[in-house]
Parts: C-alpha cells; sequence; structure tokens
C-alpha cells in the first residue's frame, strides 16, 4: 500500500520538489495522522515508528515499549500552501505537550510527545514556539523530544503496517483517539518566529482558520474525513 486513502497521494515518496516534510509524535498515531491531513496544503502524510535504536519494529513490538520508538506521524506539505510554522502550531495544539510518556489513557514512551526535524531551521521554528506555547499554557513545561532526522541527525523512522494508514478512514475502523487539546491558541508566529526566518516561515494559514479549525478533544473523531478547503467557498 503507498496510495494515501483520502488525498491520493504516494505517501511512501519519492516526494516531488516543492515540499518539505518532519515527522511529529503526540500519542496515538490513528487520530494525529488525521489532523495532519486535514490541513490545507499537506501533499501527504504516513504514520510511523520513530525516534527508537530498534530497526524494522512491528505494531507489537512498539506497544511493549521496548523498542524505544513513538508512533510517530509522517508529514510531507506543499511549501507554496503551507509553512513548517503552521505544521508546528498544529503539533502543539492537536494534544497536551506536557504530558510525559502517555496521551490521556494512553501510557508509555511510545505515546511520548516528539518532533523529528529536516534543518536547522525547523529545529529553531519549533523551539521558539515551544517557548512562546509555554507561556500560552500558563508556564507549564513541554515536553516534546526534539531531534534531527537522518542524515542530519540519529532518528529513523519506519513505516507502520499498511492496516494503521490512514486509519480512521478505513472501513470498519475503531473510532478512537485519546489525544488532549487543551484548547489554547499558540500566539500569532510574529510574535515569536525568528527575525530572520519570518520572511521564508510566515504562516500561510490565517487566525481565522485557526479560530474555526483549531483542535478540540476527539474533534479527528466527529468530523469528515477530507482536507479543509482554506479559504472557504
Amino acid at each position: 500500500m503507498t496510495e494515501h486513502r483520502i488525498l491520493g497521494t504516494n505517501f511512501k515518496g519519492p516526494f516531488p520538489e516543492g515540499t518539505d516534510s518532519c515527522v511529529v509524535a503526540t500519542g496515538c498515531f490513528w487520530g494525529s495522522e488525521k489532523a495532519m491531513w486535514r490541513m490545507p496544503g499537506m501533499y501527504t502524510t504516513a504514520v510511523v515508528y520513530a525516534g527508537g535504536p530498534t530497526k524494522d519494529p512491528t505494531y507489537q513490538k512498539v506497544c511493549s515499549g521496548n523498542t524505544g520508538h513513538t508512533e510517530a506521524v509522517l508529514c510531507v506539505w506543499e511549501t507554496d500552501k503551507l509553512s513548517f510554522t503552521d505544521v508546528v502550531r498544529m503539533y502543539l495544539q492537536c494534544h497536551d505537550p506536557t504530558q510525559v510518556n502517555g496521551q490521556g489513557n494512553d501510557r508509555g514512551t511510545q505515546y511520548r510527545t516528539a518532533l523529528y526535524y529536516n534543518s536547522d531551521d525547523q529545529k529553531r521554528i519549533t523551539e521558539a514556539a515551544i517557548a512562546s506555547y509555554e507561556k500560552s499554557l500558563g508556564g507549564r513545561t513541554i515536553a516534546t523530544e526534539l531531534r534531527a532526522l537522518k542524515p542530519k541527525g540519529d532518528v529513523e523512522y519506519y513505516y507502520a503496517e499498511d492496516y494503521h494508514q490512514q486509519y480512521l478512514a478505513s472501513p470498519g475502523a475503531r473510532q478512537y483517539c485519546s489525544a488532549q487539546p487543551q484548547g489554547v491558541q499558540l500566539e500569532n508566529a510574529e510574535r515569536w518566529l525568528p527575525e530572520d526566518l519570518k520572511g521564508k516561515y510566515t504562516p500561510k494559514l490565517p487566525e481565522a482558520f485557526w479560530e474555526k479549525h483549531a483542535p478540540t478533544p476527539h474533534c479527528v473523531l466527529r468530523e469528515p474525513h477530507e482536507q479543509f478547503k482554506w479559504p472557504p467557498a
């Protein structure tokens, strides 16, 4: 299986020019992937295992908590339609990033919060966004594991089994999501984005998008599978 159930794109690459990517972990990857694929400008997504040393992990092994991997989502977006700044905002707002080794009722290191980046720019933007969001959350500490993907760093990801891909949109899927969005908006990037990155990484999605579509508890279970249209027709 290589074709995205909803977007119709190849989620195993190679990906076209004009795209960028990262890997995010926000707990159970079923709901996380849907939150990401619904973003306007997201080219493709896939659920993966990432962050641990175990080669070629399986779902059963990852669930044991002994592989070191997270349940994660590969995100690939079109840079003329979506900015990494938008992606990191969805990452922070679609779960409770202050929880350690768990999300909701799901407990274990495989459910830890993480962002695995592909460039120094992504690292700097994520660090700045986290610092801002901690203030918005009243000073609570965000537990994000922030590490570089290969070849820049040591993080390698492995595609999860076919039956997990776009799981919530598959026939007969168990409608489950443990994510705990806090209902708190990240400040406008103008207030926290590093000055030298503001031109290249200005958000593509306006505040009006977040006012209408910011994540809420179990939103991925209530809403359609199709990608958001923005601006709305």
